[in-house]
């Protein structure tokens, strides 16, 4: 590795120690990871993107990915026929009255993922061994997505959660960086739907003003280092300066939405439920709050978090944590606990896809043009199993009503699904983290 001159250590880190925190559209800017500057030193873009424009005709396509990281039994999900003649599974009963609207697939999973809850942060990167002390993640699909297509609608992208944890582990910048989550319905529908006073408008321009200067002077610092950096280095830089002008067009676009009207919506402002124990509720609070954010194309492009590991949820029979539950040792007074809580949290799915099937948009449904995928980072729990994902898909225009099953010793790649999810968006591509192509017998209507 080549050596830094005094001088130049010393800027790079004058430089990254002025680490510049972008309130006014959630950004923080930092200079990349570079290995001439040691692993002490600060990595990435982390950015909450602002779209623009927007335009009629036909009915977008949309994507809403939704994790659970607590595994589900796999022998209550999966269904134990393969083709469309399958019989429901104990968790799919809530769907019976959609079932030509999901796909259920068995035999998937990323390869080199292993260690159990770590699986969580590759759900939707396929990012290979998260273990690895030199592990650095790539872009989840969301926001691969959201990069190409989110410039039509006022926000990007929606980041949400339900649980625990508030940084979340599921979306990820194309520096490897996580998004923060929203937990707040309250806090979603505001950005939505409340327009800003004469005050808050002129602050937040402002703030938007006051970023695009700051990023002005990260570059004029930033840009002399490059010359003393060896040449992995300054691809790295490079990459960074690409980052910070794709920031720099965000800025734009949030000027040009903060002088229009957000969509109006007749369901009043959420009231949240402060009891995390309240689990199924918050679910169904945080799917409607998702509902409306595609029904008025207020964005097309949502991940959901759900973190009930660590709570005791308040349902009918069950007395434990979620977390204790998942080690259940194949206790049938544990089993039966955990199936309460799966069943339930499944239900609250199906009644979000009832909600988008329930919306007529153009000549379909609201559920037609958008693209539903529900997983966990793990199959059994108890096991820590990090192959056989329990995945479905639903809607977003596909031919459903089918069990497809893969191989179960060798997995069809997880990222094969975003694949077909990415083309169905209309974006030409052919390959996405560790995919091998798109998924055999997915066919789209």
């Amino acid at each position: 590795m080549m050596r830094m001159t005094q001088r130049a250590t010393t800027n790079a880190v004058s430089v990254i120690s002025r680490r510049a925190m972008l309130r006014g559209v959630g950004a923080a800017v930092a200079l990349p990871w570079l290995e001439s500057l040691g692993p002490h030193l600060g990595r990435g873009v982390a950015s909450e993107p602002v779209a623009s424009g927007g335009d009629a005709g036909t009915p977008p396509r949309r994507m809403v990915c939704v994790m659970v990281n607590t595994g589900i039994i796999p022998e209550n999900f999966f269904p134990k026929d393969p083709g469309r003649d399958y019989s429901l599974s104990p968790y799919l009963e809530p769907f019976g009255g959609l079932r030509n609207d999901f796909t259920v697939l068995s035999g998937v999973s990323h390869p080199d993922v292993t260690g159990g809850h770590c699986g969580e942060q590759v759900f939707l990167t396929g990012a290979r061994d998260p273990r690895s002390v030199t592990f650095r993640n790539s872009i989840s699909v969301d926001q691969f997505a959201a990069e190409q297509l989110g410039n039509t609608t006022r926000f990007q992208s929606l980041v949400l959660a339900v649980g625990e944890r508030h940084d979340g582990l599921l979306s990820v910048t194309r520096d490897g960086v996580f998004i923060p989550t929203e937990q707040q319905p309250s806090e979603v529908y505001r950005r939505l739907f409340l327009a800003d006073t004469a005050e808050q408008s002129t602050r937040r321009l402002a703030e938007i003003e006051r970023g695009a200067s700051i990023l002005d002077f990260v570059l004029d610092k930033a840009r002399p280092l490059a010359q003393s950096l060896p040449s992995t280095d300054r691809q790295r830089l490079d990459q960074y300066f690409t980052s910070v002008r794709e920031l720099e067009q965000r800025f734009d676009h949030a000027k040009a939405w903060q002088a229009r009207p957000k969509a109006t919506v007749v369901e009043p402002l959420p009231k949240d439920i402060p009891d995390r124990a309240q689990m199924v509720e918050r679910m169904e609070l945080m799917y409607a709050m998702t509902r409306l954010a595609v029904e008025t194309d207020s964005t097309r492009f949502v991940t959901l978090y759900l973190n009930p590991l660590e709570i005791t949820p308040k349902l009918p029979g069950v007395s434990n944590r979620t977390h204790a539950l998942t080690h259940h040792g194949n206790e049938p007074e544990k089993l039966a606990e955990l199936r309460r809580i799966d069943e339930a949290g499944l239900g609250a799915l199906a009644g979000f896809l009832r909600g988008l099937a329930g919306v007529n948009e153009g000549d379909g449904r609201l559920l037609d043009n958008t693209m539903v995928l529900f997983g966990s980072n793990m199959s059994n729990g108890n096991a820590h199993l990090n192959t056989n994902l329990p995945i479905l898909l639903a809607g977003g225009g596909f031919r459903h009503g089918q069990h497809l099953a893969f191989d179960q010793k060798n997995n069809l790649p997880l990222a094969n699904v975003f694949v077909s999810m990415l083309q169905r968006l209309g974006l030409e591509t052919d390959t996405f983290s560790s995919s091998t192509g798109t998924v055999t017998g997915l066919e789209m209507v």
